[in-house]
């Protein structure tokens, strides 16, 4: 198992990430621990990225990633602009990523994506435990010469203390970018609370043919996750609800 502590470095994964505005803002928004807020609007975000090599990262080997949450108010990036966000799901192929991020706190799942590239059309598709769950068509232009840097902030809930990750990423995206659908295949399956509205809304995003990040190494404590003194028994479509007792950062 890799040390959770250690970082590492991916380079060059093909990666679609972008942000909607749910079907169902309220379920979205249970999804968040008391003591954060979900954005005004209730965004929900994914990255589904596939490395295809393992010569693209310093460990994992090749693998693919789908990650989807919940975009908070007030938890931001060190830009201070960009938002942080609460992951809900976070579905690889790889053991090996998935130990990794268990002991980062990260909500694992078994599953795998694939990213279909033709002329000016992306597919990707991403299942659980082998069936299919998330659909997304997209049109696409060319690899342009801009390049998106910065730096993106998670956080999760690990030992019973909730944590925060800083994310470095440099990403060449595609020239123009359009998401023309967004299905959730599976009504019963809890993902599908993050489902977005129709029509849809895409709040932001990009497709890029080579994108670049890291996994910080070490995690910083914001504080301790206690349940509060009611605790409702959680729905098919929401997670426990917890409160957040602050406490001093350390690393």
């Amino acid at each position: 198992m890799l040390d959770p502590a250690v970082p590492h470095l991916v380079v060059n994964c093909r990666t679609l990430y972008f942000s909607w505005l749910p079907a169902d803002p309220e379920a979205v928004a249970a999804l968040v621990p008391a003591g954060l807020r979900s954005h005004p609007d209730r965004q929900v975000f994914m990255n589904q990225y596939v490395v295809d090599d393992e010569s693209q990262s310093s460990g994992f080997g090749s693998y693919s990633l789908t990650y989807l949450g919940v975009t908070l108010a007030d938890v931001d990036a060190p830009d201070g602009v960009t938002p942080g966000g609460w992951w809900t799901h976070y579905v690889t192929s790889s053991a090996r990523v998935r130990d990794y991020a268990l002991a980062r706190g990260a909500p694992v799942l078994t599953g795998h994506t694939t990213i279909a590239a033709r002329r000016d059309r992306v597919v990707t598709e991403t299942d659980i435990d082998g069936v299919p769950m998330i659909r997304t068509q997209v049109r696409v232009g060319e690899t342009g010469h801009t390049v998106h840097n910065g730096h993106h902030r998670y956080l999760t809930a690990l030992r019973g203390q909730l944590v925060s990750s800083i994310y470095p990423v440099v990403a060449e995206p595609v020239n123009s970018f359009e998401i023309e659908s967004v299905e959730f295949l599976e009504p019963e399956h809890p993902l599908y609370a993050l489902r977005p509205e129709n029509p849809l809304t895409i709040a932001w995003g990009y497709y890029a043919p080579r994108s670049s990040f890291a996994y910080p190494g070490g995690l910083t404590v914001l504080g301790e996750l206690q349940p509060p003194p009611a605790l409702r028994v959680p729905g098919p479509q929401q997670r426990p609800v917890a409160g957040i007792v602050r406490q001093a950062t350390g690393r």
